[in-house]
């Protein structure tokens, strides 16, 4: 079951103003006009340009064409009691008290299901987000990442797409290469000597190598010290690197992230897609040789200069396999849209990767890329850099070490992506309403005490219809409403606008409407009725707080 109040408000406005029009202007063709919720709703509920981009056809000001359409118009039959002119000609629009009560029913109606919506019409969408390198642990980037990624996967799904989660395992190529050539000489340096064998100069610096290299002896000894260096690094990299990858599938799913697809670079190689895509982008004529070397006339679709695609040496480059990945999601899989989460230092491959979809034969507009800004941990008040266990970077592990998993997943949500987010390490696991997470989960808390304060004197929230919640009609009350009224749209905004942050803030906003509304109307009282809507009203946001909180998988704790 799903609901939208307020584009069912929305939709019967369109159909009063259109008919409005149409009995005042006979002839006159009406333009599209706006129907927007002002940010203070005291003037009115919904507010209308239409007079005013209706002067010219018109040939009236605005002022006379508002009054001439609230004459016309019939609100019979809907949510609104009337309209009146304001300013320069807007129309303002107030909604009647059975909306109100409708939007408190439909909460309660739909439970859990409450702000799911069919706007996404089942389009397919691919959401590829993390992707972090197997070569090592993940680090704060790809926390917020991970966050963002899997909460907007989260919001089009409520939206109504069909959403694949996908992690692009960067399993070939020059980094494991690298990654093999470190494991090796960390796991001769157990055997002959730190001072016998020189660590390679671009190699993997971290803990986590030796750590693996030492696996590795303990599994299988001195057995590959002696054998060729080609046949040491590969089994050095068949047992490593699942090792890692599961350990990021492990460290991940403790983060509450659960993949659908788990994509292996190795695999487009393997198959021979990386160099089929060369062959498609040649019969496009989009190729050409130069040094030995095949390009890519990156340039005929706005890049600066052109790419190489497969090098001198016959081996592809990473642009021709990431090209080969994309086309697979499109041409091979059949995703209709395909979003992927990006670090900002990515900027510059934005334009080459959309023209390159448009050079295969695809449409480069269906690949949306979100660009993600840095994380800035801050203790005490200061930049904070120290790491507990390598010397250098703070890890995902690290972080939920110290960090709730709820707060973890809230505060990287806190701001949109492309904005440099302050992580506050003290406030995180600070139990105040200075929290932000624990504010909003103390409000869910809060209403499941009131019902069981309540419960223990006897007094049980009854079956209610629409009609029952007609006496909320008190200023804290009517607020509270069109904010539980929002949750539909606030969720299809965030999967519009890729930005899962509005979730975040439409929590925090409604469980600050709660205690607005509960320290200004008390519950309990001898008004049964009173008391049995204002029951409900309390459950309707207890449900969308949870249904909020579990989009973002945030739990919802019934005591604090």
């Amino acid at each position: 079951m799903t609901a939208n109040l307020i584009a069912d408000a929305r939709e019967q406005l369109q159909g009063i103003i259109t008919a409005a029009y149409t009995r005042a202007f006979p002839g006159s063709e009406l333009r599209s006009f706006n129907l927007e919720i002002p940010k203070d709703t005291s003037h009115g509920d919904f507010a209308s340009n239409v007079a005013m981009i209706s002067a010219k056809a018109v040939g009236k000001p605005p002022r006379e064409i508002a009054a001439a359409l609230i004459a016309g118009m019939d609100f019979a039959g809907s949510y609104f009691s009337g309209a009146e002119a304001a300013g320069p000609g807007f129309i303002n629009f107030t909604l009647n008290g059975s909306w109100f009560s409708h939007a408190v029913q439909s909460v309660l109606d739909c439970g859990a299901d409450y702000g799911r919506s069919n706007y996404g019409a089942g389009e397919k969408v691919m959401v590829e987000f993390v992707s972090a390198n197997p070569t090592g642990p993940m680090h704060m980037g790809n926390a917020r990442g991970g966050a963002i990624g899997d909460c907007l996967a989260s919001a089009l799904d409520f939206a109504g797409y069909d959403v694949t989660r996908e992690f692009y395992i960067n399993d070939a190529g020059n980094q494991i290469a690298k990654f093999g050539r470190s494991l090796e000489a960390r796991y001769l340096q157990l055997y002959l000597g730190e001072d016998a064998v020189e660590f390679p100069e671009e190699g993997y610096q971290g803990e986590d190598i030796k750590v693996r290299a030492q696996e590795f002896a303990n599994l299988h000894g001195e057995r590959y010290v002696n054998a060729p260096s080609e046949e040491r690094i590969q089994a050095l990299v068949d047992y490593a690197l699942p090792a890692n990858v599961e350990g990021l599938r492990r460290d991940l799913e403790k983060y509450r992230i659960h993949y659908d697809v788990w994509f292996s670079e190795k695999s487009l190689h393997d198959s021979g897609a990386v160099m089929e895509a060369v062959k498609l982008l040649t019969a496009r004529g989009m190729t050409y040789e130069k040094e030995g070397a095949i390009w890519y006339k990156a340039t005929e679709y706005g890049a600066e200069k052109d790419e190489v695609l497969v090098r001198a040496n016959g081996i592809p480059t990473y642009f021709t396999a990431d090209i080969a990945y994309h086309y697979n999601k499109f041409a091979i899989r059949g995703f209709n849209r395909v979003i992927d989460i990006w670090g900002a230092d990515h900027h510059g491959h934005v334009a080459r990767m959309k023209g390159a979809m448009n050079a295969v034969g695809l449409d480069g507009d269906k690949l949306d890329i979100v660009l993600m800004q840095l994380v800035r941990l801050m203790k005490d008040g200061q930049p904070f850099k120290m790491s507990k266990r390598t010397g250098k970077a703070i890890t995902l592990t690290d972080l939920l070490e110290d960090i709730p998993i709820d707060a973890a997943r809230f505060f990287f949500n806190m701001r949109e992506a492309g904005s440099t987010l302050d992580f506050d390490l003290d406030l995180a696991v600070e139990q105040t309403n200075q929290n932000p997470v624990y504010y909003v989960q103390y409000a869910h808390a809060r209403i499941c005490s009131i019902l069981k304060n309540l419960a223990a004197e006897g007094i049980a929230p009854r079956p209610l219809a629409a009609a029952d919640f007609d006496c909320l009609t008190a200023g804290e009350e009517r607020e509270l409403i069109r904010k539980l009224a929002s949750m539909p749209e606030e969720i299809i905004s965030a999967a519009r606008s890729y930005d899962p942050a509005r979730m975040t803030h439409y929590v925090i906003d409604t469980a600050t409407l709660f205690h607005k509304f509960y320290n200004a109307c008390r519950v309990k009282g001898d008004n049964e009725a009173l008391m049995q809507a204002r029951l409900g009203l309390c459950i309707a946001t207890r449900t969308v707080i949870a249904n909020t909180l579990g989009l973002l998988k945030i739990t919802a704790p019934e005591s604090m």
